[in-house]
């Protein structure tokens, strides 16, 4: 029995592993889509984050059957519990990836984004996806020190981020009102997408570690 359920949170692992590859593909897209107006990639992208959502439900209901199967405790039952709070992260990241997109896909053929703001979200774009792939990485093999690099790239995204407000409030922001509320919204989807990358970092962490003051 023993032997089936380390292979049950093995299966656990891999698939969340595929959920967060899966994420980091949603961004890559729906970024192309945003700055580049690229309608398929959009489609693409939010067909994507439909895929990915189910995928997430079929991790909690093997979660929730391993749970009732095997009644686990101590660190199983913690890792178990964090994998269903994992899982969620991770939909909501392909969600939030796809709403970038469907901006991108509701303003073709015109851009969602204007020149003045297209570099921040260029790097706001490629920093989530880079965060992104570190965590799949995270995922696969769990390491403290690359959970803390994690922990301060997430600080640029947030920088950013303010950029975005400052650009959109200042005196010589003189872009349409569709323009404010697009770049408004995709860049706080931005900033919510490398939370979360943040916020799973510290689970794993915390999993291998035992201790919450190892990614204060």
């Amino acid at each position: 029995m023993n032997e089936i359920f380390r292979s049950d949170l093995a299966e656990v692992q891999v698939r969340l592993v595929d959920l967060s590859e899966a994420v980091t593909e949603i961004m890559e897209k729906a970024s192309m889509a945003f700055l580049n107006s690229d309608v398929r990639k959009a489609d693409e992208a939010i067909a994507l984050a439909e895929i990915n959502e189910e995928k997430a439900l079929a991790i909690d209901e093997l979660a929730i059957r391993i749970l009732g199967r095997q009644s686990p405790v101590a660190r199983d039952l913690r890792v178990l519990v964090s994998a269903l709070r994992i899982s969620a992260s991770l939909e909501r990241m392909g969600a939030l990836a796809g709403h970038i997109a469907t901006i991108a896909r509701f303003r073709h053929p015109e851009s969602a984004v204007p020149e003045s703001l297209r570099k921040t979200f260029s790097e706001m774009g490629a920093l989530d996806c880079a965060l992104s792939r570190k965590l799949t990485q995270l995922l696969r093999n769990p390491d403290v020190d690359l959970a803390k690099t994690i922990q301060g790239e997430d600080a640029r995204v947030d920088e950013l981020h303010r950029s975005v407000f400052d650009v959109v409030l200042s005196s010589t922001w003189q872009e349409n009102p569709m323009y404010t509320v697009d770049v408004t919204l995709a860049s706080r989807y931005h900033e919510r997408f490398a939370d979360h990358v943040v916020d799973i970092s510290a689970k794993v962490a915390y999993l291998t570690t035992g201790d919450w003051s190892e990614i204060e």
